[in-house]
């Protein structure tokens, strides 16, 4: 890793912020992963702002409505204080968009909203596609690997954190981490 200042953090949203339901339209449904909350609080302690890029394929596969997206983020935003900016991708893998991750256009949009270069952020999440986008649009990159992350995906990763917590400890350069 680089060590240019990271002042703004983008998250995946499924698997990484909160339990992955797939094509999940229902706020009922949202539960957070553990470490989210603190993790977040760290960072608005620190002064960093937050954001989360998410490929949203259930509306271009017709499987959920931006609403549904809107009120699942919501919910997000409600349980967990809130991010400061929301970027998704509702188009099906297939349609070639410019935003789908791991194409760079998710990182972009979001850093331009929050007035901030793609340089200056981190994107954190749980499969190859996040770390990859990071990488395009020019960000840094950590993946933290779950259950589905692909043994390929680890090891073509610029850095891995074990879990949530040790990702944000380790842009904000906390003693204790170590590099990959």
């Amino acid at each position: 890793m680089t060590a240019r200042t990271v002042v703004a953090v983008l998250f995946d949203r499924d698997g990484t912020l909160i339990e992955d339901v797939p094509y999940n339209g229902d706020p009922d449904r949202v539960r957070p992963l553990p470490a989210a909350r603190p993790a977040l609080d760290l960072l608005r302690a620190a002064g960093l702002r937050t954001g989360v890029v998410s490929n949203q394929s259930g509306i271009g596969r017709g499987l959920l409505t931006r609403d549904d997206v809107h009120r699942v983020n919501a919910r997000v935003d409600a349980l967990l204080g809130g991010l400061d900016t929301w970027v998704y991708c509702p188009h099906a893998p297939e349609a070639g968009c410019p935003c789908r991750k791991p194409r760079p256009g998710l990182v972009v949009e979001a850093a331009r909203r929050l007035g901030v270069p793609p340089e200056h952020c981190a994107v954190i999440g749980d499969i190859g596609a996040d770390v990859r986008a990071a990488r395009a649009a020019g960000a840094r990159g950590v993946l933290v690997p779950t259950a589905v992350t692909l043994p390929a995906e680890i090891e073509a990763a610029d850095a891995t954190a074990p879990d949530l917590l040790a990702a944000v400890r380790r842009l904000l350069a906390e003693p204790g981490e170590e590099e990959r």
